[in-house]
């Protein structure tokens, strides 16, 4: 526990980040169950955050219409502040939107924020690092970085900024908080190497990864979907009108309720062998797979980032086989991998848009083999898709196209690494793991056994708030991470660790352009990353009414042009995502305005 034998009070931690259950991503996933893990430990946590929104920029019901809510969830504090909501597109409104939270949280939650002992805030976004120092400031209270993503290097990397004025600008915000913080969290060992490697000490700057809740993804997957929550104890709400319904695209199937499931849950099969029980046989037909088919999954954000074009062109090399891919998911990419595969007239590809993250265990369970792609960008060799170890957690196959530090995590865990952006490489990893389900079995487990000696989160949340207690004079060291377990038998280190990866080979079909590339960096232009970094490599709601707001909102139905796993910029990243919402219901316990609009 965080109180220590003597009775000192508990350690009061105040958690600062832009994104936050119910919305979609890893960053959520991550900062609720470790802020549960700390409540659970003993801790008196206070989250800061601004109404949820991401990706559509619609607020749901229940938050509109008040410019302060606190909520009480899994033994710890919400209070979410009022933010300009907006959908995750256009950098312009997004940065207003990140810079209206950085405001609101310290006029309208610093003071019901309360005592702290040490502050943590969450980057991405950038700008609550000022409030995050502020507040710090105000309370005599320890600040703790955490980086998610290395901004503004990705930016320049993918050609979305380009200004050496702006790029100056935002580095010297980015290492003015590295310096001022008591201690920095990364989530992979890449971004620790390049924080050092720009003068901050070593011993300041600590990696914590992403992991998986080992409860909700396990090759034993739940037998039924969780009910849905009860309403809140309050009058109810008007419901809002329906929203319009697109016409069908010729290449997807017909979208689903993102609270509907996509069809029955089912218990996991054995991680190398084809779905055998009736419901699970359902929902791989959802998927698009049919009897005898080989089913490969994506499922997770639909950016640039993740290259998704060239999982379709790996598609298109096995549309002889009996293979059928099924894409899952949302993002600013979706578009274009929808029309290239109407481009390629392809009948063993399914797009699938986003489901609740309760359905997300059923649906990775139902496929044979999951993927987890990334574009050949130098950046995201410092990198690492935390749904790369939920899918390994779930004791599922994985082929990473990869580089850099996920690959080398990938390949310790018994799984398959091919170069990134190279549709041949994917489709003969397929075919071969297609063709031989033993080693799927195989590669499940060892899978499996990583995650649980090196990746549990609940661990994770351990050893991120013994950093806490040191940083605030209550401990003296921080548990190190085990390496992941090695079978010493052949058959159950399939492909061998690491294993060999896989040759280049010739070209797939060729693609549209994925975005325009980052500038070269002439003589004095502002730092950029390295291109090869370093390797191994229930509490009653406090409502303030809103005036109302003009007609002519955001539609209802507003799809969102990207989900970005870690980072929420406009349709650019999500290189580190998870999937769907958290499926987790606020306490609140007070009547809420009914009026429609934006919160």
């Amino acid at each position: 526990m965080a109180a220590d034998t003597a009775g000192r009070r508990p350690l009061r931690v105040l958690l600062i980040t832009h994104y936050f259950p119910p919305e979609v991503g890893a960053p959520q996933a991550r900062l609720a169950e470790t802020a549960r893990a700390w409540a659970a430990d003993g801790l008196d946590v206070t989250v800061l955050t601004g109404m949820p929104n991401h990706p559509t920029g619609v607020v749901p019901p229940e938050y509109r219409g008040a410019w302060r809510r606190i909520e009480r969830r899994d033994g710890y504090r919400v209070i979410r502040t009022w933010l300009y909501a907006t959908p995750n597109e256009g950098i312009a409104r997004r940065t207003l939107s990140h810079l209206s939270f950085t405001v609101t949280s310290v006029l309208l939650g610093g003071r019901a924020a309360g005592a702290a002992d040490v502050v943590v805030v969450s980057s991405p976004t950038f700008f609550p690092l000022g409030s995050a120092w502020l507040l710090a400031r105000l309370r005599r209270a320890r600040l703790v970085v955490e980086v998610r993503d290395l901004w503004p290097a990705i930016f320049v990397q993918l050609g979305v900024l380009r200004d050496r004025r702006v790029i100056a600008a935002l580095e010297r915000l980015e290492m003015a908080a590295y310096r001022a913080a008591d201690a920095v969290v990364t989530v992979t060992d890449g971004f620790r190497d390049d924080i050092v490697g720009r003068g901050i000490p070593a011993g300041k700057v600590h990696t914590i990864h992403n992991g998986a809740d080992l409860s909700r993804f396990s090759p034993a997957a739940p037998a039924a979907l969780p009910a849905p929550p009860s309403p809140p104890t309050q009058p109810a709400l008007p419901a809002p009108p329906a929203p319009p319904v697109a016409a069908e695209s010729p290449v997807e199937a017909k979208p689903a309720s993102r609270t509907e499931p996509l069809g029955p849950p089912a218990a996991s099969p054995p991680a190398g062998s084809p779905s055998a029980e009736p419901a699970s046989r359902t929902l791989r037909a959802r998927l698009g797979a049919r009897p005898g088919d080989t089913l490969v999954l994506y499922i997770g954000a639909h950016g640039i980032s993740q290259g998704l074009v060239s999982v379709v062109d790996a598609a298109a090399e096995l549309a002889r086989d009996p293979v059928h891919v099924a894409l899952v998911g949302e993002g600013a990419d979706r578009g274009r991998v929808a029309d290239r595969v109407a481009e390629l007239g392809l009948t063993n590809v399914t797009m699938l848009p986003a489901v609740d993250r309760d359905e997300v265990p059923a649906i990775v369970a139902a496929a044979d083999i999951c993927l987890v792609p990334l574009r050949d960008v130098p950046l995201f060799a410092t990198f690492i898709p935390s749904k790369m170890f939920e899918l390994l957690a779930a004791g599922r196959p994985v082929i990473g196209a990869l580089a850099g530090e996920a690959a080398r995590i990938l390949s310790e865990a018994g799984g398959v690494v091919v170069p990134p952006e190279n549709p041949s490489a994917l489709a003969r990893a397929v075919r071969a793991l297609a063709a031989d389900p033993a080693r799927r079995a195989a590669m499940g487990a060892q899978g499996r056994a990583c995650v649980v000696a090196r990746f549990d989160r609940q661990a994770l949340a351990r050893r991120y708030r013994h950093l806490l207690e040191e940083v605030t004079g209550r401990a003296v060291a921080v548990p190190r991470q085990r390496p992941c377990p090695v079978d010493d038998t052949a058959e159950l280190r399939w492909p061998p660790v690491p294993p060999p990866r896989l040759a280049a080979g010739p070209p797939g079909p060729s693609r549209p352009a994925t975005g325009p590339p980052g500038p070269s960096r002439p003589a004095g232009e502002p730092r950029r990353p390295a291109d090869e970094p370093s390797q191994p490599v229930s509490e009653p709601l406090l409502s303030i009414p809103l005036p109302p707001l003009p007609a002519g909102g955001p539609a209802e139905a507003a799809e969102a042009s990207g989900v970005p796993g870690e980072t929420g910029v406009p349709g650019t990243f999500g290189t580190t995502s998870t999937f769907g919402t958290t499926g987790v219901t606020p306490d609140i316990t007070t009547d809420v305005p009914g009026q429609r609009g934006r919160a």
